[in-house]
């Protein structure tokens, strides 16, 4: 983490880090991906990386939501992503570098909401999942564990797709 960046609540200090590890991480493991191969599912039902993509950069804004960002912001493919929506067969996604514009305009919002948050709004309980309850804590908690795991399906398709190794640093 920055030098001289505190959390409101030291429950965050971690997600932060991890948030901030991911940003990279993303960018890394689309380094080099053609728009192409992003929609590539080697004949398989598996989410392709285009899917893995865009449903992470719909997953931080509404991270940022959660944690009382301006609803309305919302990134570009917002129609494709909204109300947790699978893969669509047959549909041209978005290009990988719309999605990383979308993710550079939403991560420093979220990561300041994140550094911000107090206790009052961490443990407020919302809806996670229809007939299921979380606090704003558990909701960070489980996206942040969902981006590792995104971005560890995107670093295999690398792989899959014939492309170098995902670079880590």
């Amino acid at each position: 983490m920055e030098k001289g960046t505190m959390v409101t609540d030291s429950r965050m200090y971690s997600y932060v880090v991890l948030l901030d590890m991911h940003t990279g991480f993303f960018r890394s493991a689309l380094e080099g991906i053609s728009d192409g191969d992003a929609q590539r599912r080697l004949d398989t039902k598996a989410n392709h990386i285009a899917w893995l993509a865009g449903s992470l950069v719909q997953q931080r804004y509404e991270m940022a939501h959660a944690l009382g960002l301006d609803a309305g912001l919302q990134q570009a493919a917002h129609e494709l992503f909204k109300d947790n929506k699978g893969i669509q067969d047959g549909l041209a996604y978005p290009s990988l570098s719309s999605f990383l514009q979308d993710w550079d305009v939403i991560t420093p919002k979220l990561r300041e909401a994140m550094l911000k948050a107090d206790a009052g709004q961490l443990d407020h309980s919302v809806e996670f999942m229809p007939g299921h309850k979380a606090t704003i804590l558990e909701l960070t908690s489980f996206s942040i564990y969902r981006e590792a795991n995104c971005i560890g399906q995107i670093a295999l398709w690398r792989r899959l797709l014939g492309y170098d190794a995902m670079k880590y640093m």
